[in-house]
């Protein structure tokens, strides 16, 4: 194999000292413009290439950014990635990716993978039956920053970037009620994480305060995929008329989009018969028909804002460091699945 080029090499051809042409291939100013070009010209020439990791372990820093993510199978994951992707990218950071597919024993694995490749940080987003963080205790130990994204678990020793389900739920529900509904089925998320408990609580809020009467026999806790979608729907069509729901809202976009498909085969009508609301404003809730009522979820934001924490962090910025939660902005889009006539 051919030897790599080094800096001695090219000091030797363009007879320079070694630090100058450190200094060359970092651009410093210290140099003027015609030596830095004949440096950068030679280095080409000679296929030199920097050698990242010699220089990280003088830093003491690996320059990559861990991520653990549920499932990369979603638009709104895609979203999230595409924001963190855009940050690191920007501060001169790699990234490395990794799923659990929903099991904490395999997140628990990514973790320790993600440890023992010494990210400068981790970012995630939990799994669904993730019921401690005990795994991520040699991150706190050793100090290296951890960023919860979405799915979180409040710690002292970590920051999580969330948006506010609770009045997020409480709106799209709220909004159901406005439009004459009463009777609101609700497909809920595993109630281990915050994201859909707080989502559940912001249901029972608006119920409450529209003097409601909460029926757990309407909430459906399930994992909010496509199947779990058409279950509930067969489950309403098994009810006699007069007990079924006149509205639904889903916990997630996916969930809720299934359900009406299978309804709307059934003849149910949407949203005369049965209004919905979904989560997360997912590329497929503006193309069914009708189009889904949702809350929009920015993905894109939530990953820049937790890339953009973390890095700080690492930089040692003393406000983000004492940080232990950053909450953004959701906002419900009204499509014409929820519009009906007031009763």
């Amino acid at each position: 194999m051919q030897k790599d080029v080094t800096i001695y090499d090219l000091a030797r051809e363009l007879n320079l000292s070694p630090a100058t042409i450190s200094r060359g291939l970092k651009k410093s100013n210290v140099l003027n413009k015609d030596t830095v070009n004949r440096i950068l010209d030679k280095a080409e020439e000679m296929g030199y290439r920097h050698n990242n990791f010699a220089s990280n372990l003088r830093n003491k820093r690996t320059q990559t950014i861990g991520i653990i993510v549920p499932r990369l199978n979603s638009y709104f994951m895609t979203s999230v990635l595409a924001g963190i992707e855009d940050i690191a990218s920007k501060e001169g950071y790699n990234i490395i990716i990794s799923q659990s597919l929903e099991k904490k024993e395999l997140e628990k694995s990514n973790v320790h993978t993600m440890f023992n490749k010494r990210v400068d940080g981790l970012l995630i987003s939990l799994a669904y039956d993730t019921k401690d963080i005990d795994h991520l205790q040699p991150f706190f130990d050793k100090q290296i920053p951890v960023v919860f994204f979405d799915r979180a678990f409040p710690t002292e020793h970590s920051t999580c970037v969330v948006i506010n389900n609770h009045e997020a739920a409480y709106k799209a529900v709220k909004h159901l009620i406005e439009q004459g509904c009463k009777r609101i089925m609700h497909l809920a998320g595993n109630q281990l994480r915050d994201v859909y408990t707080d989502r559940l609580n912001g249901y029972k809020q608006a119920l409450e305060e529209n003097n409601i009467a909460f029926d757990d026999q309407l909430v459906h806790i399930c994992k909010l995929g496509e199947q779990d979608g058409i279950e509930a729907a067969d489950a309403i069509l098994s009810m006699q008329p007069e007990e079924r729901p006149d509205a639904v809202f889903c916990a997630n976009d996916i969930s809720a989009v299934y359900c009406m498909s299978r309804l709307k085969e059934n003849g149910i009508k949407i949203p005369e018969d049965i209004a919905f609301a979904g989560f997360n404003n997912d590329a497929v809730s503006r193309v069914v028909e009708p189009k889904l009522t949702t809350i929009d979820y920015p993905g894109y934001n939530i990953g820049e804002a937790a890339a953009s924490g973390l890095i700080n962090i690492l930089k040692g910025d003393i406000t983000m460091i004492k940080t232990t939660k950053l909450v953004l902005q959701a906002s419900l889009l009204v499509r014409d699945s929820s519009k009906r006539q007031k009763k």
